[in-house]
């Protein structure tokens, strides 16, 4: 089988894979740019695997004229820059010794022992330059199944970086066939070690979340992780039934992941995951909306009509109600609305808080009327004209 597409065909991928082959050492593209070229799916980088040492590939770009940075020297990795495209190339490696995220490498010569380290079988997947591919451990077979499978012993690779408890749940629902379960062995992994979680930074859960929550379908994902008590481990009190009721509301159209985050519920999230200023704001004003009963045209008005959107979907998931008749409509037409009462049309009758408090109670008013009221209405209401 063969890979092809621009990414490898280009300019700067040949560079680099002819670079290594013109001098005798072996060189793959590997990893998500197989995978994804494989599927059909955008590549949006590609890695090299080599058994080229680090000096070597330093020495051999200095001579080819291209620039080369030393970027994760001590693991193997340098990054070669090609009109301004920075291609990773990392020696064949195994894992001597592990500390959670991090491990000692050995370099070694044999493809087999660098596919050996890697997460999953779909990883595990390497293409020459003519885009033959090579498969040292069965992945083209889960690949083509959907199925997200570990390298080796799931327990071990989970024991080098319990990270990839998040990857596995966050790959399936990316890559893995949502219509077929889990894989029992990689569940079992997940659940063993589901304490691990605690040591993890949150950026980095944060970070897999995000990529997570965005997927077409990270329902099925999302309950299993409930069901095995990782779910519980990160956010406390969150729930994962009103996802699934989310995802259908979506209808097929692409979901934006804090709206999906909001329907899971329990306390807020925004340290566990990291959230941004933004984030947390949006993600707070989406909770209120929940259990709040604006109608949509006041929630156009007040969160605008993309936010506005997310809290009518997200409080229909949570709540297990139906969207309400004509609710785009009404939407739309509170995003566009315009609070017709200015601060100089109640002064200087009134100034300071006063002035504040009586803006905020014409707005309430003009809201609650589905804002019919005018500028000379709600002046004569505040002021009694």
């Amino acid at each position: 089988m063969k890979v092809s597409g621009d990414w490898l065909t280009c300019a700067g991928t040949q560079a680099v894979l002819g670079m290594l082959a013109r001098a005798g050492y072996q060189a793959f593209c590997v990893g998500g740019c197989v995978r994804n070229a494989l599927l059909g799916a955008p590549v949006t980088d590609v890695d090299i695997a080599t058994n080229a040492l680090p000096a070597t590939v330093l020495h051999m770009a200095g001579l080819a004229g291209l620039k080369a940075v030393p970027t994760g020297y001590a693991h193997g990795t340098v990054t070669i820059v090609v009109d301004g495209t920075g291609y990773e190339v990392t020696t064949f490696r195994h894992d001597v010794e592990t500390f959670g995220r991090h491990a000692r490498v050995a370099f070694a010569t044999d493809l087999a022992q660098d596919a050996a380290r890697r997460d999953f079988t779909m990883n595990a997947l390497y293409a020459r330059a003519d885009g033959t591919v090579v498969d040292p451990l069965g992945g083209l077979a889960d690949l083509q199944a959907r199925r997200i499978r570990f390298v080796g012993d799931p327990h071990a690779r989970i024991a080098e970086d319990c990270l990839r408890i998040l990857r596995f749940f966050r790959f399936h629902a990316q890559y893995g066939d949502p219509e077929g379960g889990l894989d029992p062995q990689a569940l079992a992994a997940c659940a063993a070690h589901v304490d691990m979680l605690a040591g993890l930074s949150r950026e980095r859960v944060g970070a897999e979340m995000r990529k997570l929550l965005a997927a077409p379908d990270p329902a099925p994902a999302v309950a299993a992780m409930e069901v095995i008590g990782v779910l519980a481990a990160l956010l406390p009190g969150a729930a994962a039934g009103p996802l699934s009721r989310l995802i259908a509301l979506e209808g097929g159209a692409p979901g934006d992941w804090l709206r999906r985050l909001a329907t899971l519920g329990g306390p807020d999230p925004s340290q566990a995951l990291r959230l941004s200023r933004a984030e947390a704001r949006d993600l707070a004003r989406l909770h209120a909306a929940i259990q709040g009963d604006d109608r949509p045209a006041a929630l156009g008005y007040r969160l605008g009509r993309a936010l506005g959107t997310d809290a009518l979907l997200a409080r229909a998931a949570t709540q297990g109600t139906p969207l309400p008749d004509g609710w785009r409509a009404d939407l739309d037409r509170g995003a566009a609305s315009v609070f017709p009462l200015r601060p100089a049309d109640l002064t200087p009758a009134l100034s300071g808080p006063p002035l504040g408090a009586a803006l905020k109670r014409a707005e309430a008013h003009w809201i609650a009327q589905d804002f019919a009221p005018d500028r000379a209405a709600l002046r004569a209401l505040v002021l009694g004209d």
